[in-house]
């Protein structure tokens, strides 16, 4: 029969032995600690908070977490709509996380880690994708080389976006913050308009001013220096003509976003993710690579959930 409450708990007497006793569920246990573990991973909470909130040891909690870190949970594909996805790389100190996520619901589609961003690697995923039934109509990446190529060959017609921000970035490190040429510093200037373009407008503006700067310095960027010695030339202004050929190559797959707003201008949404991930995980100093590894793949599987 029940005969009141301890701890919080029914407690029961039986009726034969007059035994006191508290009904152990171990399900009912499991699910309260992976609460606790939930917090750990999501809340950037520390065992010694969570400690102190639930009543178990700091020990004890670790004991458990590290209990769920050996399962790793496996990410569902959703695969019920045209998606429009966003694909970037991170680097940690033990390995390279490549992620594929899409852009309206930052649901994380798939996800691998590696030594770097690899070209046979990015196309095996894409396959995948492919394979689990994913239609994909625009993929915005950052430009790396092997990636363009793999999508360029799996993806054949899905639109290729280059992040805006990564093509100013770059190109901005490569002319520097101060230039002393005059070409340089007006390419600058031209550069730093790349991440306000929002319309067709814009657009031609900009398309205009950049043709401009190529026919009045042409001679210029294409210098050649010559070595006596070796008898070899190069390129005397080697990081102008850089970005000048980076910015001119990257201008089909620059504009697609103006013909559909569906489609992500940057991979910005993606890099803030890879940001709370790692601010997330630097909390919880210690764990093997092993643990880290699948302490990223619960803390993608818990953002999906959202």
């Amino acid at each position: 029969m029940k005969w009141g409450k301890q701890a919080g708990k029914q407690r029961y007497k039986c009726k034969n032995c007059e035994i006191f006793y508290c009904e152990q569920r171990k399900d009912v246990r499991q699910k309260n600690r992976f609460i606790w573990f939930k917090k750990w991973v999501l809340e950037r909470q520390t065992l010694k908070v969570l400690s102190r909130e639930s009543s178990y040891s700091q020990r004890t909690l670790q004991t458990l977490f590290y209990e769920f870190l050996a399962q790793a949970p496996v990410l569902k594909i959703q695969n019920n709509r045209v998606l429009h996805m966003r694909m970037d790389g991170t680097y940690f100190k033990q390995f390279c996380l490549i992620s594929y996520q899409d852009h309206h619901s930052n649901y994380t589609q798939l996800i691998r880690f590696s030594d770097e961003e690899r070209y046979e690697e990015i196309k095996e995923d894409l396959q995948n994708l492919l394979r689990l039934g994913l239609k994909i109509e625009s993929m915005t990446v950052d430009g790396q080389k092997g990636t363009l190529r793999a999508i360029r060959e799996v993806l054949t017609e899905t639109k290729i976006q280059r992040c805006l921000v990564h093509i100013q970035r770059q190109s901005l490190i490569w002319l520097t913050n101060s230039p002393k040429h005059t070409s340089a510093k007006e390419l600058r200037k031209i550069v730093l308009l790349i991440s306000k373009i929002s319309t067709h407008n814009d657009k031609i503006a900009w398309l205009r001013q950049f043709k401009q700067w190529e026919i009045a310095h042409k001679s210029y960027y294409q210098q050649k220096s010559f070595n006596s010695e070796t008898d070899r030339y190069w390129y005397t202004h080697k990081l102008l003509r850089r970005t000048f050929i980076y910015i001119k190559s990257a201008i089909p797959n620059m504009f697609h976003f103006l013909d559909d707003e569906a489609i992500p201008k940057t991979t910005n949404g993606i890099e803030g993710f890879f940001s709370h991930l790692k601010n997330h995980l630097d909390i919880h100093r210690g764990l093997t690579t092993e643990h880290r590894k699948n302490f990223i793949k619960w803390y993608i599987y818990f953002s999906n959930e959202k």
